[in-house]
């Protein structure tokens, strides 16, 4: 399985659009079994996608939701207040869009290990059926594996110390980074928004565990 990571994508939708273009394309991979070590194809896209914060507005989800078809993992980042008062307390065309999902439920191959979140339900139940918002850091396990993500630095730092994930994603400064704390390897997929440092975000297979970074600015 393939997880796409982003962050800090602040309205650029033309670039969020080369994102989900190849995250719609990438549809065959070269896997190798942990057993035998042969190589073989699989058909299997990227259907979960990790948002590590700042998407800066509504309309931003609401594109997201509207152009990817998998799962969607989303906490919010210091330039999210829009998100965050709509999603807490109601949309003016939205009233109630978002209620506490349950802890332990099971969603494309993801469990919910956290029950801090807001479940995108009621009025909007069709557009927000994939996605899963965390208002302040997001726990699931994907493959087996404990995952946290949370937009700021110093709160990455102090989830991957507390030695219960084997992975920990986070955002903020733009700047792709990959390091490992204890057991944990901690990542940063840099930014979409082409602000600062080059525009990227990270693939992980969950085959094998590896992370590959992206250059949108050479995606077509």
């Amino acid at each position: 399985m393939l997880v796409a990571i982003t962050s800090d994508i602040h309205n650029n939708l033309a670039n969020l659009k080369k994102v989900l273009d190849y995250c719609a394309d990438k549809k065959i991979h070269p896997v190798k079994s942990r057993k035998t070590g042969a190589a073989s194809p699989q058909f299997n896209g990227v259907n979960i996608m990790i948002c590590c914060g700042d998407l800066a507005s509504l309309e931003t989800l609401d594109f997201l939701n509207d152009n990817f078809s998998g799962k969607i993992f989303y906490c919010f980042g210091n330039m999210d207040d829009e998100q965050m008062t709509s999603l807490q307390r109601g949309h003016p065309e939205r009233s109630e869009a978002c209620l506490p999902a349950r802890q332990g439920s099971r969603i494309n191959n993801a469990s919910v290990l956290s029950n801090k979140i807001l479940h995108c339900v009621q009025n909007d139940a069709e557009k927000y059926k994939n996605t899963l918002v965390f208002k302040n850091h997001g726990e699931i396990k994907i493959a087996g594996k404990s995952v946290a993500f949370v937009h700021y630095p110093n709160m990455a730092k102090k989830l991957a110390e507390s030695g219960k994930y084997d992975f920990v994603f986070y955002g903020h400064t733009h700047k792709p980074w990959e390091e490992m704390i204890g057991q944990c390897k901690v990542l940063n997929p840099g930014n979409v928004a082409n602000e600062v440092y080059p525009p990227t975000f990270a693939i992980w297979n969950t085959e094998n565990d590896k992370f590959e970074l992206v250059r949108v600015n050479e995606l077509e």
